[in-house]
């Protein structure tokens, strides 16, 4: 599980990243992954919204599946369970995501393979807000994202 912690490689991946699609990004705003999006989007990242049902999240187009995603993807974050991560791996790598990032006690060493076989960086069981504050405390942003 460490080699998919890596702090360097989490610290990297946030200094560039543009876009995050939010996989299971609830419609709930107290819910973790509403939370989490709202701080990216808040952060200056591209928020684009993954849930089957909703058509509008944080005021931004809603796909029903990562597969559908038209636009640039820099990182696939996860707020499923883990045993459906393998699926959302395959559809990261077929949208060409550059990330793969299983939320905090998510995990799937199978998705890490298909991923990683593709060459999609792999970070798991760790929260990408708690690391973007451990990485960049506020106020300070890795650069202007514009």
């Amino acid at each position: 599980m460490k080699k998919y912690q890596d702090p360097f490689l989490s610290g990297q991946i946030l200094e560039f990243a543009r876009s995050v699609a939010i996989v299971g990004l609830s419609t709930n705003p107290n819910k973790d992954s509403h939370v989490v999006a709202k701080f990216l989007q808040n952060k200056g990242l591209k928020i684009i919204p993954v849930h089957p049902k909703a058509d509008q999240l944080l005021g931004e187009k809603v796909y029903k599946q990562v597969a559908d995603v038209t636009e640039q993807v820099d990182i696939v974050n996860v707020f499923r369970p883990s045993h459906e991560c393998p699926e959302y791996a395959r559809q990261a790598v077929q949208i060409d995501a550059k990330v793969l990032w299983l939320q905090l006690n998510i995990s799937s060493e199978q998705a890490a393979m298909i991923a990683a076989a593709a060459g999609i960086h792999v970070i798991m069981n760790l929260c990408i807000k708690i690391e973007y504050n451990r990485h960049y405390p506020s106020p300070i942003i890795p650069h202007n994202r514009e």
